[in-house]
């Protein structure tokens, strides 16, 4: 996945899933995708470097570093629960794709019950 596209299809992924909202609390250079008040994607151009940052499990996060080189420890985010996701020919889109919906779960997941059931499609 290239530059262009990375945040594109982020910003697409990450809009298509239930309750998502787009907003821009550190300024307009960076986009910021909640569910449930919470934070699990973060988008921006940095010295211009397309970096997508997304939760992460600490055990998938270690694993998916040492198997993609475009999977980085999260930029300006706690390393352990963050990665940063870079443009490169081992990022597909199914694989960001996934790589969103787990960021978008562990967040859910952390929320009181009664907020996960009316957030998560039957």
């Amino acid at each position: 996945m290239n530059e262009k596209t990375l945040h594109a299809s982020a910003h697409r992924l990450a809009l298509e899933l239930p309750f998502t909202e787009q907003c821009w609390p550190f300024g307009p250079d960076c986009d910021v995708f909640k569910v449930g008040d919470r934070m699990f994607m973060l988008t921006m151009t940095v010295r211009g470097r397309a970096l997508v940052n997304l939760k992460a499990d600490p055990q998938k996060s270690l694993l998916h570093q040492e198997i993609y080189r475009s999977i980085e420890p999260g930029y300006h985010m706690n390393k352990k629960h963050w990665i940063t996701v870079v443009p490169g020919e081992d990022i597909s889109h199914e694989l960001l794709a996934d790589l969103i919906a787990d960021s978008w779960n562990l967040v859910v997941d952390k929320l009181p019950k009664r907020d996960q059931k009316r957030l998560r499609p039957v």
